[in-house]
């Protein structure tokens, strides 16, 4: 993990003969995903009308809409919250909570006959707790608070009493199971939660009816991300047919892109899937894992330290490398010049494309592709390229004042999605390594806790405003239709390592000095 935070932190546009944004993995071979696999479920809640109805007519402090969970300052007005007063531990500024004890938080998470906790409270706790809990502790202290503070352990407990607090407590659960159901991978978990919805139910079947649902919708998503990651592994296992080694030009072994999609456009469009799929089994919660450590004040060992924390995030990142390394052996694979110039308008117009469509990671991946070393020497082959178009994509994601240009993209492809008319009008696929990195200095450059041993509660409200952002982002169908065959060559096709990208290059335009002379003939050598 440190070594890929490392590569991850490390993003900037790379100028032209600068090495790529990461370092090279194996290809992801992936046909075996894309097209095969159901994209991870929806956010709908399970609820019936029934109990809706119950709990507003019990007038339940109301949860906004998910994409508004925020005000525009980034910080929750918390309109639903209880005073002060009443949970010690807990501190507000301007109505605003911005600390509090981890108990008096945990506290405030748990519903009463009386309260109901802010939904943007619920997502943001959820989210930054496990910085200092892991999720099945913290699911064993709703449980017990819930049981005993409710006296739901009672079996004289007033059935008026049940009925008034058990949609809220199912409602909370609900929420849970739908926003982080990574969590429930952990058989403490689903313990903790089948004893708990149990004690719900018991006796009434409209709840019964309501904790089957939610039930089911979990192990359906928890299903699919097994066997999505089972699919990865069985990939990675398995690839063999990267050419690492080339002697001579292999025009037999591969077909190029052009053979199989001519049309920018197609492509962007494939390329946009396989994205949004990929960001669909991205869980919130791995923003945070991702760079979890041992909290100060406990004792213990870190939270995460004993699973993979942010697997999906890393396979994302690696497909990211994957299409800059094909991209890359596209343009240096073919023998004639005209051919490769060709290549390379072609992918300078599905950046185009790309950008276009709110498709930022494939428009960065294939900048990043075309600026490797055994590409951009490529001088010969650049003179017959017209460069007019590349040169405004590169203004657009320069790195400089910090990727202010990209960023102002990025904030009008958000506008318009909000504003959306069409399916094809809401997609914004970020480029994922700087969003990684504000999240990271965001954590980095903010205490979680304050001198008095709170929990900077302040800190994890913008946290979690980056992170909801880019749950409504990965949430969008996409609308384009499927290309089988272009889906699997760009997830299967072979493609170069960093060697075999030189000594192409080197054949197809010669050494110009003394190191490359020495470096061409050590890869022959091989």
């Amino acid at each position: 993990m440190a070594k890929f935070l490392a590569e991850l932190l490390g993003c900037t546009l790379p100028e032209k003969g600068a090495s790529p944004l990461f370092e090279v993995r194996e290809p992801v071979k992936q046909s075996e995903l894309t097209g095969v696999l159901c994209p991870a479920a929806s956010f709908g809640g399970p609820f019936s009308n029934h109990i809706l109805l119950d709990i507003q007519q019990d007038k339940m402090p109301q949860t906004p809409p998910f994409p508004g969970m925020f005000a525009s300052s980034g910080y929750n007005k918390n309109l639903y919250q209880t005073k002060e007063e009443d949970y010690g531990g807990l501190y507000y500024h301007d109505n605003n909570l911005v600390s509090g004890s981890l108990e008096a938080l945990i506290q405030h998470l748990v519903p009463t006959v009386a309260y109901y906790p802010d939904r943007t409270y619920i997502f943001t706790f959820l989210l930054s707790s496990r910085l200092f809990i892991h999720p099945y502790e913290l699911m064993s202290k709703v449980c017990h608070l819930c049981v005993d503070h409710q006296r739901l352990s009672d079996p004289q407990a007033d059935k008026v009493r049940i009925r008034k607090i058990a949609p809220k407590i199912l409602q909370l659960l609900t929420e849970w199971t739908e926003t982080f159901p990574y969590d429930f991978r952990d058989e403490r978990m689903m313990r903790s939660l089948k004893e708990l919805t149990h004690r719900l139910s018991t006796g009434d079947e409209l709840y019964r009816k309501t904790v089957q649902q939610m039930t089911q919708a979990l192990i359906r998503k928890l299903a699919t991300l097994s066997q999505y990651e089972e699919a990865l592994a069985k990939i990675n296992s398995t690839v063999t047919d990267r050419l690492t080694v080339l002697k001579t030009k292999p025009q037999s072994i591969q077909r190029d892109i052009l053979t199989i999609c001519n049309d920018p456009f197609t492509l962007a469009q494939q390329l946009t899937h396989i994205e949004l799929e990929r960001l669909s089994y991205i869980g919130p919660e791995e923003f945070v894992q991702a760079f979890v450590q041992k909290d100060p004040l406990d004792n213990e060992k870190s939270c995460f330290s004993d699973h993979k924390k942010a697997s999906n995030l890393e396979a994302y990142v690696e497909w990211f490398n994957r299409l800059s390394y094909l991209v890359a052996t596209e343009i240096c694979m073919p023998v004639k010049k005209k051919h490769r110039a060709r290549v390379i308008e072609f992918f300078i117009d599905v950046a185009r494309e790309c950008f276009n469509i709110g498709n930022f990671n494939s428009l960065m991946a294939i900048i990043s592709g075309m600026n490797m070393s055994p590409v951009s020497r490529l001088k010969k082959t650049w003179g017959k390229v017209k460069t007019a178009k590349f040169d405004i994509l590169e203004h657009q994601m320069d790195p400089s004042s910090n990727f202010y240009n990209y960023r102002t993209a990025l904030r009008g492809a958000t506008q318009r999605s909000i504003t959306a008319h069409s399916s094809r009008e809401k997609i914004v696929i970020p480029f994922f390594s700087l969003l990684i990195k504000d999240i990271y200095f965001l954590n980095e450059g903010c205490a979680n806790r304050l001198p008095n041993g709170h929990v900077n509660f302040e800190k994890f409200w913008e946290l979690a405003k980056q992170v909801r952002e880019f749950m409504t982002w990965k949430k969008v169908e996409c609308p384009f239709e499927r290309d089988r065959k272009i889906l699997q060559y760009l997830l299967t096709a072979p493609v170069f390592s960093e060697d075999a990208l030189y000594l192409a290059s080197y054949e197809s335009e010669g050494p110009e000095n003394n190191m490359e002379k020495d470096r061409w003939k050590s890869l022959r050598c091989v």
